[in-house]
């Protein structure tokens, strides 16, 4: 099983390269995780193709449509993964550690964003995830679940 997770799009209107990037690795994925920032209905209309995708309200999503249908935290079944899904929070060195202590062990997986900075480490015994943008950097994580369970995380430069 393969998870995409995206984060910080911050797109007005989907740009004519995502089209690629969708083909190759966000379409193909069991899952489609954003983490916030999204920032336009038309890029969450855009990802909402995707059979399996889960999406959280950021902290520049004011579109009133975003601000309307998108909560700041969930926690869903990925799969075999209880997964929490946050965009984060407060100064950008705490994030990780607000973010793991907020969802707690309970949970297999959890997909951040807001710093910008990828991230694949595990904070309070809690596996994290943070793709970095992909609207700025250009970066988005995969991540594989083996059949025992086992997670692994590529990072993934798309420009």
């Amino acid at each position: 099983m393969q998870i995409a997770v995206i984060s910080d799009t911050h797109m007005g209107t989907p740009p004519s390269w995502l089209d690629a990037v969708y083909d190759r690795w966000l379409g193909p994925s069991d899952a489609l995780i954003h983490c916030g920032d999204i920032t336009s209905s038309a890029t969450w209309s855009y990802f909402l193709r995707h059979d399996n995708f889960l999406c959280v309200r950021g902290n520049c999503d004011w579109d009133p449509e975003l601000a309307g249908r998108l909560e700041p935290m969930l926690t869903a079944q990925v799969g075999p993964l209880t997964v929490g899904v946050t965009h984060g929070w407060g100064p950008r060195s705490q994030v990780p550690v607000k973010v793991a202590q907020a969802f707690g062990p309970g949970c297999d997986l959890v997909c951040y964003g807001h710093t910008h900075a990828r991230d694949w480490s595990v904070v309070d015994g809690v596996q994290l995830v943070n793709p970095g943008s992909l609207g700025e950097s250009g970066s988005l994580a995969l991540v594989r679940v083996d059949g025992d369970g086992g997670l692994c995380c590529e990072f993934v430069d798309v420009f």
